[in-house]
């Protein structure tokens, strides 16, 4: 599993569009074609990466019936879920008050969104984007 953060989003000027070679412009309209901003790429940089056995253990440490717990749980389904500033509150609490169930190594991993999650309420233009990776 990766947690992957919005670093930066690069818009493609047309002067841009002159420089770049056919093969690297090809990609670069895909790209937009399956983003959901029009003429803008999102570019997300790799936050927190684990093990998708690890993920699963470290996530049953929340409320079992808890929203949080299911919300993390959605890129089990889907292969990937959105986290944005309506999570953000949810999710830190519920990792925060689960911290003293949690193995160093998820308090670790849970300090760490806490951390992603408080960025986002300072500026809301981020988002995570965790993604499953099986061949892990």
């Amino acid at each position: 599993m990766v947690f992957y953060a919005l670093g930066s989003k690069f818009i493609q000027e047309k002067k841009d569009r002159e420089n770049t070679s056919p093969k690297a412009q090809e990609v670069i309209y895909y790209s937009l074609a399956i983003g959901h901003h029009l003429g803008v790429i999102d570019c997300l940089k790799p936050q927190i990466t684990c093990k998708v056995a690890e993920y699963d253990a470290w996530i049953a440490q929340l409320p079992i019936d808890g929203e949080a717990r299911r919300k993390l749980e959605g890129v089990k389904r889907f292969g990937e879920i959105n986290i944005d500033g309506t999570h953000t509150h949810l999710l830190a609490v519920a990792l925060h008050h689960s911290l003293p169930q949690m193995t160093e190594q998820q308090q670790q991993w849970s300090r760490e969104l806490i951390a992603l999650l408080q960025r986002m309420e300072n500026e809301p233009a981020i988002y995570l984007l965790v993604r499953r990776h099986d061949d892990w």
